[in-house]
């Protein structure tokens, strides 16, 4: 592949020409990456890179440009505003920035569905940036890139930063949204995930207004075609529920739901490697151990070069980004049916919700808009109290429109497919964090396995009083002792008060998102 000259950037009014390398593959970006030297080439064959002081995503940082196409559409209340005058202020910033530098470009696709596909065009700095948009998105045919034209084009420029002062910024890192442009420009940070979840964005504000629900979510389906879709915030055992060798895995992490079924925004996984082994996570381990794949943050011994995964003295957000392609099993295809069964997954470090639940409509939309998990707090003298996590739609950051939009569009499609919702805890029973004790990782298979086979859609099951939820009597492999939280506690007082405790955080959670505490039971 050669050095080339391209008008990249007509479609966005830009028509001077960069020097482009224009979709390399993966060999020859280890050659570039190596060459520039971007990152190390590790034992097993994977390139690990560093991406120096943001080891995580920058939501402070993101903006979209409010301008009058999109302007009555966007929800304010969790988005932050920027003017045009900014956005073209920093844009033209980029173009002098990448004027007498070759940039990478890959042409992709996102969505599987190839009724919805969106093709994308990443400009970015740094050769392992462009192979992490390669190895994360859905690599096109040669004949579908002969001729591509973008619908949408993310630049990310790390060496590029803003100055707060002249251009209007919180710091000198920056993520614009730009929906009238179709453009999102990135700079001051080489968190390369910001590149991925800037096109979920995007996918966000184009889909409802298709009648297509955007899910932050992983999937699977089994050898009869029953599909089941898992959400869940970070701990909450998202990937490693919907891994199962049962059934094959659609995608990980990001899906569409339209009236033709399910389908992956990606064509790669973006799985988290901390304290990964053989053992705990076969395939990501083997996934994350090939030639090809992205490490971001993985520490490795400076002589042998072979990772250790042990290591978060970088960061806990290790990760690993890698193709489909190299999970065995996967359905390469991205799609499949409606999905029977949607899961909330919750890790309650509070011990109140149940290990199962099925929800009805109002509760859907009341765990749907709550998004919630909670988090152990450390202290210095000791474990200190839960900490709850609120993300609307288990998605907050990357939401356009406000949430009840896509509650509401969630409930339409449950309804008109029949499925059913589960919120399942992966978290605590018996106590809160350091008096009871975490499920069972085997417990919480058996569980999942019994929904995803319809073997609890008719069971006999008993409301607990908080949030009215019904909880099965029995569920083949658990012990039903570990199924009714009040009983599993000590003291069925204090569960109680805990249980009264965390339903006034959900309701004023609620009534910060716009919805009445109400509607939970």
């Amino acid at each position: 592949m050669q050095l080339e000259e391209r008008p990249v950037l007509t479609h966005l009014g830009v028509g001077n020409p960069l020097r482009v390398w224009r979709n390399l593959s993966t060999a020859e970006l280890y050659e570039h990456v190596v060459r520039n030297n971007e990152a190390a080439i590790v034992s097993t064959g994977a390139v690990s890179a560093r991406t120096g002081q943001y080891t995580g995503r920058s939501p402070r940082d993101k903006y979209f440009v409010d301008e009058p196409g999109s302007n009555g559409t966007i929800w304010w209340e969790g988005n932050q505003p920027i003017s045009t005058a900014v956005f073209d202020q920093l844009l033209d910033k980029a173009l002098d920035f990448v004027a007498n530098r070759a940039v990478y470009i890959q042409d992709l696709f996102a969505c599987a569905d190839p009724e919805q596909r969106l093709k994308v065009r990443v400009v970015t700095e740094f050769a392992w940036h462009s192979l992490f948009a390669s190895n994360l998105l859905i690599r096109p045919a040669e004949k579908d890139r002969e001729r591509f034209e973008p619908d949408f084009t993310v630049i990310s420029l790390p060496s590029l930063r803003a100055d707060p002062v002249r251009d209007g910024t919180r710091s000198e890192t920056f993520v614009l949204v730009n929906l009238a442009r179709k453009m999102v420009l990135i700079g001051g940070t080489e968190y390369a995930g910001e590149i991925k979840k800037s096109v979920f964005t995007v996918l966000n504000h184009i889909l409802p207004g298709q009648g297509i629900m955007p899910m932050h979510c992983s999937a699977n389906v089994g050898e009869d075609g029953n599909v089941a879709a898992f959400f869940g915030l970070s701990g909450t055992g998202k990937t490693t529920l919907s891994s199962d060798p049962t059934r094959r895995l659609i995608g990980d992490d990001e899906h569409g739901w339209s009236d033709r079924g399910i389908f992956n925004f990606e064509g790669g996984c973006y799985a988290k490697t901390i304290r990964i082994s053989r053992v705990s996570e076969p395939e990501i381990y083997a996934a994350a151990s090939q030639f090809g794949t992205v490490l971001e943050n993985v520490v490795f011994d400076p002589d042998s070069r072979i990772p250790d995964y042990d290591d978060g003295s970088l960061t806990e957000n290790t990760r690993a980004a890698y193709p489909m392609s190299m999970i065995p099993g996967a359905d390469l295809s991205g799609t499949g049916g409606h999905p029977a069964n949607l899961v909330f997954l919750s890790a309650d470090a509070f011990g109140v919700l149940p290990p199962v639940a099925c929800l009805s409509d109002s509760q859907v939309k009341y765990f749907f808009l709550s998004g919630y998990t909670a988090k152990v707090a450390g202290t210095e003298r000791g474990v200190g109290d839960p900490e709850p996590t609120f993300s609307a739609c288990f998605a907050a950051p990357f939401l356009v429109w406000p949430p009840s939009v896509y509650a509401d569009l969630l409930v339409e499609q449950l309804h008109r497919h029949g499925s059913r919702v589960w919120m399942i805890n992966t978290g605590w029973v018996g106590g809160p964090y350091g008096v009871g004790s975490r499920i069972s990782i085997e417990h919480t298979r058996s569980i999942v396995r019994a929904v995803v086979e319809g073997r609890l859609d008719d069971v006999e099951t008993h409301v607990e009083s908080a949030f009215g939820l019904r909880i099965p009597l029995a569920v083949p492999g658990v012990p039903s002792a570990v199924l009714n939280p009040r009983s599993a506690w000590a003291d069925a007082d204090a569960y109680d008060r805990q249980a009264q405790r965390l339903k006034a955080m959900f309701d004023e959670n609620m009534a910060r998102v716009g919805h009445s505490g109400s509607e939970a039971g």
